[in-house]
């Protein structure tokens, strides 16, 4: 009995030293996971504030360059001015290429708010084998001879609820990035077909909802990519390209479109065996007719028929240059700087025609609370809003709301025209 109790004992006491020991362990492990957590998380920050410097540094170098060109041709302007040489032979080549390079800033302004899902789209039920098959030729003429275009459109595929505009620029900045990753040469292959993302798919990757897409799939021959290009390859101004052959903004454009339509992207890719870039987008289950879109036709700008307009806009230059434009246009043109002031003018003018309004806009009143008391006076007004960063009072998630025109600055003297026809005609 004595020996039995002698053995319990000693297994109790061997028990409570090995859980003593497995409390200890157990406490080890815990902070080793939390060392472990917190290194990750100053490698995130670290990894942030990199990207952050990368972009930063991308946004000043691509701008300063655009400055430069637009100061440098204003002031080959003002001097030939300044000695009398007022000719459209000598002002239009300074004026043409200081116009090229505030285009390009737009254009890089847009690329960098598509980076951030920030871009305002207008989607649309779209069929987007009859999009690609469109596109045929200019892909070709974008590809050269070189390189040999194959388009494999899947049947019966789905419709989808993107920005065909948008689509079609993704689209050409995958097949332009394939180009220059094949110089000698090779194939690229642009694919459709419906999918189904599972959930054993989805919890592998980053917010990724399981469900029915429709797949593009862009599959070149060239170089690859290395697993560390990969996990760069979407971050803005990040390339592997030659300086002056690309600005590292296609691909985080196309990676901020696909994410703001509720979609996914995957990058499937070995050094030496080519590159397949996935594009998934949400299938559209709703039945309805894709909308077809308005060709405006090209030409001399719409012109007004004294109708007129109300601008509301508080930059003092934005202001004078749609009154002065519009006036040109042949419209009579009332002008306010903020919400307050525009319903002064509303109630002292019915004749105005339509209100065409900053979104944002200081003293209390945003261009969309301006319009809808506006509208409560008079339901019949036309409003037309214009923005260089729309993303709460008009467009939410991305997307316009639903019967709000919107021209997005900068925009040409012709583009304000038309669209100014256009909401008046509706």
């Amino acid at each position: 009995m004595e020996e039995r109790t002698h053995t319990l004992a000693l297994a109790q006491a061997e028990l409570a030293a090995r859980a003593d020991e497995l409390e200890a362990k157990n406490r080890d492990l815990s902070s080793e996971m939390r060392r472990r957590e917190q290194a990750e998380e100053v490698l995130r920050h670290v990894q942030k504030i990199d990207a952050l410097g990368q972009l930063t540094g991308g946004i000043a170098h691509d701008f300063n360059n655009i400055l430069h060109v637009i100061l440098g041709n204003l002031e080959i302007v003002e001097r030939r001015l300044n000695v009398g040489e007022s000719d459209a032979r000598s002002l239009g080549r300074p004026i043409q290429f200081a116009t090229r390079a505030a285009e390009q800033a737009a254009a890089l302004i847009r690329k960098l708010l598509a980076f951030g899902r920030r871009q305002p789209l207008d989607p649309k039920p779209l069929d987007v084998n009859k999009l690609i098959t469109g596109m045929s030729d200019m892909l070709h003429r974008t590809l050269g001879e070189a390189i040999d275009l194959e388009i494999v459109l899947g049947a019966r595929l789905w419709q989808t609820l993107a920005d065909a505009n948008e689509l079609e620029n993704a689209i050409l900045n995958l097949a332009v990035n394939s180009r220059d990753a094949m110089p000698a040469g090779g194939k690229l292959t642009i694919e459709t077909t419906n999918s189904y993302l599972d959930e054993t798919y989805a919890v592998t990757e980053e917010s990724v909802q399981p469900g029915q897409y429709l797949l593009i799939a862009v599959t070149d021959t060239g170089k690859g990519m290395s697993p560390a290009t990969i996990e760069k390859a979407f971050d803005p101004f990040f390339t592997t390209k030659e300086m002056g052959q690309g600005t590292g903004l296609g691909l985080s454009q196309v990676y901020g479109f696909i994410k703001q339509s509720g979609g996914h992207i995957k990058i499937y890719s070995e050094e030496g065996n080519g590159t397949t870039i996935k594009l998934y987008l949400p299938r559209l289950v709703a039945s309805s007719e894709v909308v077809e879109e308005k060709v405006i036709a090209e030409g001399a700008p719409a012109r007004g028929h004294a109708e007129v307009v109300l601008v509301v806009e508080d930059h003092t230059d934005a202001r004078n240059l749609a009154i002065y434009g519009l006036r040109e246009l042949g419209y009579e043109v009332i002008d306010a700087a903020d919400g307050q002031a525009a319903l002064r003018a509303i109630a002292s003018r019915p004749d105005i025609s339509l209100l065409f309004t900053d979104v944002g806009l200081p003293g209390g009143l945003d261009g969309r609370q301006l319009a809808e008391e506006a509208r409560q006076r008079r339901p019949d007004l036309k409003v037309l809003y214009t923005t260089g960063y729309a993303r709460n009072a008009i467009v939410h998630q991305g997307r316009l709301d639903p019967g709000v025109e919107l021209i997005v600055k900068p925009f040409t003297h012709a583009e304000l025209a038309a669209r100014i026809r256009d909401v008046l005609g509706r």
